[in-house]
């Protein structure tokens, strides 16, 4: 049996992490909780090295896809049990969620992305094909289940019918598996790095055991992200209310959370020159919270008799669309340069400002 070649503290902190979570009572220590928070940054940056195993071993872009799917599945998981615990009054904690990674991925992530490689190398490379197919899949799974749900008039505003929810969730599936075939299979090409110099291209891909002792230590990580940040919600939410600003914002503080192995994996791709790579991790992420999201969530709304309000307001909506518009013109010429960045981290900047500051 070949060497698992992994370092230590990926392996032990994701463990150590769950160990905790279970021996936690609701009465912790604040010594506790601080502890909690440690292990809870400790296995999101686990999370990130795993990930990074499996891409170098698997290669693109099956690597991100897998990323992607670990992640929104967590991600899932924890929308479904809040609101199968919350009842009525979680019936926008969906809507919120989505939203926010959305917006912290089309915003932040890229927007990072795109200044710091533009930081670096003045301009970036990748293929328009496949950013193309990424996007107009996006857009049209954005307005269906984002902002179509304030213009229906069957239901109440901002909430679809069963049957309209039923409709929705099958055209999300099939556009997400649509974008899945084209790019795994139909596609390829279209998402394979454009003259990437990165040294990493030329490193030994790590053996079996090693990959598959990733797969398994991802999803460890990815579970005790999930389950801490979750625990320490109470205190994030029991601080924001202390501060004054919206219940939103707790939202918008999770799913930064539950999207930082995703936001560090592209960091360090687009650090190594592989903003192919980068750009594969934050619209397929985007894609698949959306598009596997809101079928999950419709489900659950549809078996248990629960009303889910998707649609968001006006200020939202006018974010969304220029988020898409910004980064639909910044995508459009296949190269890449700092004052993209720049104007992206601007309205992410924007979308925090009017979320605490309605």
């Amino acid at each position: 049996m070949k060497k698992i070649d992994l370092p230590k503290w990926t392996i032990l902190i994701p463990i150590l992490g769950i160990v905790a979570y279970f021996l936690n009572s609701v009465e912790a220590s604040a010594w506790f909780r601080i502890l909690l928070a440690g292990l809870l940054i400790g296995s999101i940056l686990a999370s990130v090295h795993h990930a990074e195993v499996i891409a170098h071993r698997v290669g693109e872009p099956f690597g991100t896809i897998i990323l992607a799917l670990a992640i929104t599945t967590i991600e899932v998981g924890l929308i479904v049990s809040l609101m199968l615990a919350g009842g009525e009054a979680t019936k926008a904690l969906a809507r919120d969620t989505v939203f926010a990674a959305v917006m912290i991925i089309l915003t932040a992530i890229v927007g990072i992305c795109l200044l710091r490689g533009g930081i670096k190398f003045k301009e970036q490379l990748y293929k328009l094909q496949g950013v193309n197919a990424a996007l107009i899949t996006l857009a049209a799974i954005l307005v269906l289940t984002l902002i179509l749900p304030n213009y229906t008039i069957s239901g109440a505003i901002g909430e679809y019918t069963v049957s309209q929810l039923v409709f929705v969730s099958i055209v999300s599936l099939v556009l997400y598996g649509g974008f899945i075939f084209m790019q795994t299979v139909r596609h390829r090409d279209y998402f394979l790095p454009k003259d990437s110099h990165s040294e990493e291209d030329h490193v030994e891909a790590p053996n079996m055991a090693t990959t598959s002792s990733s797969l398994s230590l991802l999803i460890v990580s990815l579970v005790t992200v999930v389950l801490l940040a979750k625990y320490l919600s109470n205190d994030i939410e029991v601080m924001v209310l202390a501060m004054g600003a919206p219940q939103s914002v707790v939202g918008v503080i999770i799913a930064a959370i539950v999207l930082l192995p995703e936001g560090l994996a592209a960091y360090n791709a687009v650090k190594a020159d592989r903003l192919q790579t980068s750009l594969n991790l934050a619209l397929g992420s985007a894609l698949a919270s959306i598009g596997l999201t809101i079928p999950a969530v419709a489900a659950v709304s549809i078996a248990f008799g629960m009303p889910i309000t998707l649609g968001i307001d006006m200020s939202s909506t006018v974010l969304l669309l220029l988020s898409m518009i910004t980064i639909m013109f910044s995508l459009a010429t296949g190269k890449t340069n700092v004052q993209q960045g720049v104007v992206l981290l601007v309205i992410f900047a924007s979308y925090l400002f009017y979320t605490v500051v309605p």
